[in-house]
Protein backbone atom coordinates (compact mmCIF):
# COMPACT_ATOMS: atom_id res chain seq x y z
CA UNK A 1 0.00 0.00 0.00
CA UNK A 2 1.25 3.44 -0.87
CA UNK A 3 2.33 5.66 1.98
CA UNK A 4 0.49 8.92 2.44
CA UNK A 5 3.36 10.99 0.99
CA UNK A 6 3.52 8.78 -2.12
CA UNK A 7 -0.23 9.19 -2.45
CA UNK A 8 0.13 12.99 -2.30
CA UNK A 9 2.96 12.93 -4.86
CA UNK A 10 0.75 10.96 -7.25
CA UNK A 11 -1.96 13.55 -6.69
CA UNK A 12 0.59 16.18 -7.76
CA UNK A 13 1.24 14.25 -10.99
CA UNK A 14 -2.49 13.98 -11.64
CA UNK A 15 -3.12 17.63 -10.86
CA UNK A 16 -0.30 18.67 -13.21
CA UNK A 17 -1.38 16.24 -15.98
CA UNK A 18 1.92 14.35 -15.97
CA UNK A 19 1.70 10.70 -17.07
CA UNK A 20 3.81 8.94 -14.46
CA UNK A 21 3.41 5.58 -16.27
CA UNK A 22 4.64 6.70 -19.70
CA UNK A 23 8.32 5.90 -19.14
CA UNK A 24 10.76 3.05 -19.59
CA UNK A 25 11.12 2.66 -15.83
CA UNK A 26 7.42 1.72 -15.45
CA UNK A 27 7.25 -0.62 -18.46
CA UNK A 28 6.80 -3.66 -16.20
CA UNK A 29 4.80 -1.90 -13.47
CA UNK A 30 1.82 -4.28 -13.74
CA UNK A 31 3.91 -7.40 -13.08
CA UNK A 32 5.83 -5.66 -10.30
CA UNK A 33 2.58 -4.72 -8.54
CA UNK A 34 1.42 -8.34 -8.61
CA UNK A 35 4.73 -10.10 -7.85
CA UNK A 36 7.10 -7.68 -6.09
CA UNK A 37 4.84 -6.36 -3.32
CA UNK A 38 6.46 -5.89 0.08
CA UNK A 39 5.05 -7.54 3.18
CA UNK A 40 5.18 -5.48 6.42
CA UNK A 41 7.72 -6.41 9.08
CA UNK A 42 6.71 -6.07 12.71
CA UNK A 43 4.25 -3.36 13.70
CA UNK A 44 4.30 0.04 11.98
CA UNK A 45 2.02 3.01 12.61
CA UNK A 46 1.67 6.03 10.32
CA UNK A 47 -0.15 9.25 11.14
CA UNK A 48 -0.42 11.83 8.34
CA UNK A 49 -2.24 15.00 7.47
CA UNK A 50 -2.85 17.28 4.52
CA UNK A 51 -3.12 20.30 6.81
CA UNK A 52 -3.39 22.69 3.85
CA UNK A 53 -3.84 22.17 0.08
CA UNK A 54 -0.12 22.94 -0.30
CA UNK A 55 1.38 21.30 2.78
CA UNK A 56 1.43 17.73 4.14
CA UNK A 57 3.10 16.00 7.09
CA UNK A 58 3.58 12.38 8.08
CA UNK A 59 4.95 10.60 11.15
CA UNK A 60 5.94 6.94 11.31
CA UNK A 61 6.67 4.72 14.30
CA UNK A 62 7.85 1.14 13.87
CA UNK A 63 9.23 -1.75 15.89
CA UNK A 64 11.48 -4.21 14.06
CA UNK A 65 14.01 -5.27 16.69
CA UNK A 66 14.43 -1.65 17.81
CA UNK A 67 12.02 1.26 17.86
CA UNK A 68 12.47 3.47 14.81
CA UNK A 69 10.51 6.10 12.95
CA UNK A 70 10.55 9.01 10.55
CA UNK A 71 9.30 12.58 10.09
CA UNK A 72 8.17 13.74 6.64
CA UNK A 73 7.18 17.12 5.22
CA UNK A 74 5.91 18.00 1.75
CA UNK A 75 5.21 21.31 0.02
CA UNK A 76 3.48 21.75 -3.34
CA UNK A 77 3.04 25.02 -5.19
CA UNK A 78 -0.08 23.44 -6.71
CA UNK A 79 -3.15 23.23 -4.49
CA UNK A 80 -3.86 19.53 -4.01
CA UNK A 81 -7.55 19.29 -3.21
CA UNK A 82 -7.47 15.51 -3.01
CA UNK A 83 -9.27 13.45 -0.34
CA UNK A 84 -6.87 13.15 2.59
CA UNK A 85 -8.91 11.45 5.31
CA UNK A 86 -8.15 7.74 5.51
CA UNK A 87 -11.89 7.06 5.69
CA UNK A 88 -12.45 8.86 2.35
CA UNK A 89 -9.38 7.87 0.29
CA UNK A 90 -10.25 5.69 -2.69
CA UNK A 91 -8.54 2.34 -2.13
CA UNK A 92 -7.77 2.09 -5.84
CA UNK A 93 -5.49 5.13 -5.43
CA UNK A 94 -3.36 3.73 -2.58
CA UNK A 95 -3.21 0.02 -3.41
CA UNK A 96 -0.78 -0.76 -6.22
CA UNK A 97 -2.62 -3.28 -8.38
CA UNK A 98 -2.73 -4.47 -11.94
CA UNK A 99 -3.16 -1.79 -14.61
CA UNK A 100 -4.18 -2.68 -18.18
CA UNK A 101 -3.94 -0.52 -20.51
CA UNK A 102 -2.07 18.38 -20.52
CA UNK A 103 -1.36 21.78 -19.71
CA UNK A 104 0.31 23.13 -16.62
CA UNK A 105 1.46 26.52 -15.45
CA UNK A 106 5.24 26.54 -15.67
CA UNK A 107 7.38 26.65 -12.57
CA UNK A 108 5.16 24.52 -10.33
CA UNK A 109 7.30 22.81 -7.71
CA UNK A 110 7.12 19.98 -5.20
CA UNK A 111 9.49 19.75 -2.22
CA UNK A 112 9.73 16.71 0.02
CA UNK A 113 11.92 15.80 2.97
CA UNK A 114 12.10 12.82 5.30
CA UNK A 115 14.24 12.28 8.40
CA UNK A 116 14.76 8.72 9.66
CA UNK A 117 15.29 8.13 13.36
CA UNK A 118 17.37 7.17 15.28
CA UNK A 119 20.14 6.91 12.63
CA UNK A 120 19.47 10.48 11.35
CA UNK A 121 19.36 9.52 7.67
CA UNK A 122 17.89 12.31 5.55
CA UNK A 123 16.30 12.02 2.12
CA UNK A 124 14.94 14.88 0.03
CA UNK A 125 13.19 15.44 -3.29
CA UNK A 126 12.98 18.50 -5.54
CA UNK A 127 10.52 18.29 -8.44
CA UNK A 128 9.96 21.16 -10.87
CA UNK A 129 7.98 21.40 -14.09
CA UNK A 130 10.10 23.22 -16.67
CA UNK A 131 7.79 23.05 -19.70
CA UNK A 132 4.46 21.31 -20.44
CA UNK A 133 6.47 18.27 -21.63
CA UNK A 134 9.52 18.41 -19.36
CA UNK A 135 10.24 18.18 -15.67
CA UNK A 136 13.34 18.03 -13.47
CA UNK A 137 13.58 15.60 -10.57
CA UNK A 138 16.45 15.78 -8.06
CA UNK A 139 16.61 13.35 -5.16
CA UNK A 140 19.33 13.04 -2.55
CA UNK A 141 20.20 10.94 0.48
CA UNK A 142 22.45 11.97 3.36
CA UNK A 143 23.81 9.01 5.35
CA UNK A 144 27.15 8.63 7.11
CA UNK A 145 27.32 4.98 6.04
CA UNK A 146 27.31 5.89 2.33
CA UNK A 147 30.41 6.79 0.32
CA UNK A 148 31.13 10.53 0.63
CA UNK A 149 28.30 10.74 3.16
CA UNK A 150 25.48 10.63 0.61
CA UNK A 151 24.43 10.65 -3.00
CA UNK A 152 22.47 12.85 -5.42
CA UNK A 153 20.45 11.70 -8.43
CA UNK A 154 19.29 14.18 -11.08
CA UNK A 155 16.70 13.08 -13.64
CA UNK A 156 15.49 15.16 -16.60
CA UNK A 157 12.24 13.71 -17.94
CA UNK A 158 10.55 14.47 -21.27
CA UNK A 159 7.08 13.18 -22.13
CA UNK A 160 5.73 13.83 -25.62
CA UNK A 161 2.92 11.27 -25.41
CA UNK A 162 4.04 9.29 -28.44
CA UNK A 163 7.44 8.81 -26.85
CA UNK A 164 9.37 9.74 -23.71
CA UNK A 165 13.04 10.20 -22.83
CA UNK A 166 14.98 10.45 -19.58
CA UNK A 167 18.52 11.61 -18.86
CA UNK A 168 20.09 10.89 -15.47
CA UNK A 169 23.23 11.65 -13.51
CA UNK A 170 24.23 10.24 -10.14
CA UNK A 171 27.14 11.30 -7.97
CA UNK A 172 27.57 7.62 -7.09
CA UNK A 173 30.40 6.54 -9.45
CA UNK A 174 29.56 9.59 -11.63
CA UNK A 175 26.87 7.52 -13.33
CA UNK A 176 25.47 8.82 -16.63
CA UNK A 177 22.40 7.30 -18.22
CA UNK A 178 19.74 7.71 -20.89
CA UNK A 179 16.56 5.76 -21.53
CA UNK A 180 13.54 6.09 -23.74
CA UNK A 181 10.15 4.60 -24.58
CA UNK A 182 8.23 4.68 -27.88
CA UNK A 183 4.51 3.91 -28.27
CA UNK A 184 3.45 2.54 -31.63
CA UNK A 185 0.03 3.26 -33.07
CA UNK A 186 -2.20 6.25 -32.23
CA UNK A 187 -0.91 9.01 -30.02
CA UNK A 188 -1.74 8.10 -26.36
CA UNK A 189 -2.60 11.74 -25.69
CA UNK A 190 -5.74 11.36 -27.84
CA UNK A 191 -8.96 9.70 -26.74
CA UNK A 192 -8.73 6.01 -25.77
CA UNK A 193 -11.03 5.33 -28.73
CA UNK A 194 -8.47 6.75 -31.15
CA UNK A 195 -8.45 4.76 -34.34
CA UNK A 196 -6.59 4.36 -37.58
CA UNK A 197 -8.37 5.02 -40.87
CA UNK A 198 -8.66 2.90 -43.99
CA UNK A 199 -10.02 3.82 -47.40
CA UNK A 200 -12.56 1.50 -49.06
CA UNK A 201 -12.81 0.83 -52.79
CA UNK A 202 -15.58 3.44 -53.01
CA UNK A 203 -13.28 6.03 -51.50
CA UNK A 204 -15.05 6.28 -48.15
CA UNK A 205 -13.07 6.29 -44.92
CA UNK A 206 -13.73 3.68 -42.26
CA UNK A 207 -12.38 3.75 -38.74
CA UNK A 208 -10.55 0.72 -37.40
CA UNK A 209 -10.65 0.68 -33.58
CA UNK A 210 -7.36 -0.03 -31.87
CA UNK A 211 -7.60 -2.84 -29.33
CA UNK A 212 -4.00 -2.84 -28.13
CA UNK A 213 -0.80 -0.82 -27.99
CA UNK A 214 2.76 -1.96 -28.62
CA UNK A 215 5.61 -0.14 -26.82
CA UNK A 216 9.38 -0.56 -26.99
CA UNK A 217 12.19 1.04 -25.02
CA UNK A 218 15.83 0.82 -23.98
CA UNK A 219 18.28 2.23 -21.46
CA UNK A 220 22.04 2.80 -21.49
CA UNK A 221 24.19 3.86 -18.53
CA UNK A 222 27.91 4.22 -17.80
CA UNK A 223 29.85 4.82 -14.60
CA UNK A 224 32.73 7.21 -15.26
CA UNK A 225 34.66 6.43 -12.06
CA UNK A 226 34.42 2.64 -12.11
CA UNK A 227 34.46 2.49 -15.94
CA UNK A 228 31.57 0.04 -16.18
CA UNK A 229 28.25 0.28 -17.92
CA UNK A 230 25.08 -1.54 -18.80
CA UNK A 231 22.29 -1.71 -21.32
CA UNK A 232 18.81 -3.20 -21.44
CA UNK A 233 15.87 -3.21 -23.81
CA UNK A 234 12.22 -4.17 -23.41
CA UNK A 235 8.95 -4.44 -25.30
CA UNK A 236 5.35 -4.44 -24.07
CA UNK A 237 1.94 -5.14 -25.51
CA UNK A 238 -1.14 -4.06 -23.56
CA UNK A 239 -4.81 -4.12 -24.46
CA UNK A 240 -6.80 -0.88 -24.56
CA UNK A 241 -10.18 -0.24 -22.88
CA UNK A 242 -12.09 -0.98 -26.11
CA UNK A 243 -10.69 -4.53 -26.21
CA UNK A 244 -13.68 -6.87 -25.93
CA UNK A 245 -11.87 -9.84 -24.39
CA UNK A 246 -9.89 -10.29 -21.18
CA UNK A 247 -7.54 -7.32 -20.59
CA UNK A 248 -3.91 -8.44 -20.54
CA UNK A 249 -0.34 -7.16 -20.63
CA UNK A 250 2.79 -8.90 -21.94
CA UNK A 251 6.40 -7.75 -21.55
CA UNK A 252 9.82 -9.02 -22.58
CA UNK A 253 13.03 -7.55 -21.08
CA UNK A 254 16.59 -8.33 -22.20
CA UNK A 255 19.93 -7.41 -20.64
CA UNK A 256 22.47 -8.58 -23.25
CA UNK A 257 25.59 -7.92 -21.16
CA UNK A 258 24.41 -9.98 -18.19
CA UNK A 259 22.51 -12.46 -20.33
CA UNK A 260 19.26 -11.99 -18.41
CA UNK A 261 15.93 -12.54 -20.15
CA UNK A 262 12.61 -11.87 -18.40
CA UNK A 263 9.06 -12.32 -19.72
CA UNK A 264 5.80 -11.49 -17.93
CA UNK A 265 2.14 -12.05 -18.64
CA UNK A 266 -0.68 -10.49 -16.62
CA UNK A 267 -4.39 -10.95 -17.29
CA UNK A 268 -7.57 -9.74 -15.65
CA UNK A 269 -9.36 -13.09 -15.46
CA UNK A 270 -12.50 -11.70 -13.84
CA UNK A 271 -14.06 -8.49 -12.51
CA UNK A 272 -12.08 -8.77 -9.26
CA UNK A 273 -9.34 -11.29 -10.17
CA UNK A 274 -5.94 -10.71 -11.85
CA UNK A 275 -3.29 -13.35 -12.52
CA UNK A 276 0.37 -12.90 -13.40
CA UNK A 277 3.41 -15.00 -14.25
CA UNK A 278 7.08 -14.12 -14.72
CA UNK A 279 9.84 -16.32 -16.16
CA UNK A 280 13.50 -15.30 -15.83
CA UNK A 281 16.33 -17.03 -17.66
CA UNK A 282 20.08 -16.45 -17.93
CA UNK A 283 21.59 -17.56 -21.24
CA UNK A 284 25.10 -17.79 -19.74
CA UNK A 285 24.43 -19.85 -16.59
CA UNK A 286 21.18 -21.52 -17.76
CA UNK A 287 19.63 -20.60 -14.41
CA UNK A 288 15.90 -19.89 -14.44
CA UNK A 289 13.20 -18.69 -12.09
CA UNK A 290 9.41 -18.85 -12.26
CA UNK A 291 6.97 -16.76 -10.22
CA UNK A 292 3.18 -16.83 -10.12
CA UNK A 293 0.93 -14.26 -8.48
CA UNK A 294 -2.64 -13.10 -8.11
CA UNK A 295 -4.69 -10.29 -6.66
CA UNK A 296 -8.30 -10.68 -5.61
CA UNK A 297 -10.50 -7.72 -4.76
CA UNK A 298 -13.19 -8.56 -2.23
CA UNK A 299 -16.40 -6.59 -2.51
CA UNK A 300 -19.17 -6.19 0.01
CA UNK A 301 -22.18 -8.28 -1.00
CA UNK A 302 -25.13 -6.29 -2.27
CA UNK A 303 -28.78 -7.03 -1.43
CA UNK A 304 -31.11 -8.06 -4.23
CA UNK A 305 -32.73 -5.08 -5.92
CA UNK A 306 -36.48 -5.08 -6.52
CA UNK A 307 -37.27 -3.41 -9.83
CA UNK A 308 -40.72 -2.14 -8.85
CA UNK A 309 -39.29 -0.35 -5.81
CA UNK A 310 -37.87 2.28 -8.11
CA UNK A 311 -41.38 3.30 -9.06
CA UNK A 312 -42.25 4.06 -5.42
CA UNK A 313 -39.75 6.92 -5.29
CA UNK A 314 -41.34 10.32 -5.54
CA UNK A 315 -40.40 12.50 -8.49
CA UNK A 316 -37.47 14.75 -7.72
CA UNK A 317 -35.89 12.34 -5.26
CA UNK A 318 -32.31 11.44 -6.11
CA UNK A 319 -30.35 8.43 -5.05
CA UNK A 320 -27.19 9.01 -3.07
CA UNK A 321 -24.17 8.68 -5.34
CA UNK A 322 -21.88 5.97 -4.02
CA UNK A 323 -18.11 6.28 -3.95
CA UNK A 324 -16.19 4.21 -6.49
CA UNK A 325 -14.68 2.05 -3.74
CA UNK A 326 -17.64 2.06 -1.31
CA UNK A 327 -18.22 -1.69 -1.72
CA UNK A 328 -14.53 -2.65 -1.55
CA UNK A 329 -13.63 -4.54 1.62
CA UNK A 330 -10.00 -5.22 0.71
CA UNK A 331 -7.57 -6.90 -1.62
CA UNK A 332 -5.68 -10.16 -1.24
CA UNK A 333 -2.29 -10.56 -2.94
CA UNK A 334 -0.37 -13.82 -3.15
CA UNK A 335 2.77 -15.00 -4.91
CA UNK A 336 4.81 -18.21 -5.10
CA UNK A 337 8.04 -19.11 -6.85
CA UNK A 338 9.62 -22.36 -7.97
CA UNK A 339 11.40 -22.69 -4.61
CA UNK A 340 8.05 -22.66 -2.79
CA UNK A 341 8.59 -19.29 -1.21
CA UNK A 342 5.17 -17.77 -0.63
CA UNK A 343 4.14 -14.20 0.10
CA UNK A 344 0.66 -13.15 1.29
CA UNK A 345 -0.67 -9.62 1.75
CA UNK A 346 -4.11 -8.36 2.78
CA UNK A 347 -4.85 -4.64 2.42
CA UNK A 348 -8.01 -2.75 3.17
CA UNK A 349 -9.84 -0.37 5.48
CA UNK A 350 -11.32 -0.75 8.95
CA UNK A 351 -13.54 2.22 9.81
CA UNK A 352 -11.12 5.21 9.91
CA UNK A 353 -7.91 3.23 9.37
CA UNK A 354 -6.06 1.81 6.38
CA UNK A 355 -4.12 -1.37 7.07
CA UNK A 356 -1.75 -3.90 5.49
CA UNK A 357 -1.11 -7.33 6.98
CA UNK A 358 1.28 -9.81 5.44
CA UNK A 359 3.49 -12.82 5.98
CA UNK A 360 6.15 -14.81 4.16
CA UNK A 361 6.53 -18.59 4.08
CA UNK A 362 9.35 -20.90 2.99
CA UNK A 363 7.91 -24.40 2.58
CA UNK A 364 11.34 -25.93 1.97
CA UNK A 365 12.63 -24.84 5.40
CA UNK A 366 11.06 -27.18 7.90
CA UNK A 367 12.89 -25.50 10.78
CA UNK A 368 11.44 -22.07 9.95
CA UNK A 369 8.47 -22.23 7.61
CA UNK A 370 7.03 -18.90 8.75
CA UNK A 371 9.18 -15.93 7.82
CA UNK A 372 8.52 -12.21 8.30
CA UNK A 373 5.11 -11.23 9.68
CA UNK A 374 3.90 -7.67 10.01
CA UNK A 375 1.05 -5.21 10.25
CA UNK A 376 1.03 -1.61 9.04
CA UNK A 377 -1.71 0.82 10.07
CA UNK A 378 -2.25 4.26 8.52
CA UNK A 379 -4.40 7.15 9.67
CA UNK A 380 -4.63 10.47 7.87
CA UNK A 381 -6.74 13.59 8.23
Amino acid sequence: MLGFMDYVQRAFYERSHWDHDNSYGTLTATAQALLDFETPRGLRLKVSSLSAPNFATSYTLGSVGVVDGSLSFLYSSLALNTPSKSSEINLHHVILGASYGGQMSLGDTLLYGRLFLPNSTLEALYLRRLTPTRQLRISCVSDSTLHNGGTILALLQNDYGKYSTEYLYSTDSALLGVRGLYNFGPDPRTSPSASASTVTSEGSVLAEPQYGRFSAGAELYYGVLNKSGGVSTAIRFATLPQHTGFPYTMTLTLNPLMGNLSSTFAVKAGPQLSLCSRFDFNVYSYESDLQLGLELWRLRSKPLEIAWAEKLLREGWKKRKARADEDVIGILKARVDQNWKIGLLWEGRIKELLFSAGAGFDLKRRDKVLGAVGVEVQYSS
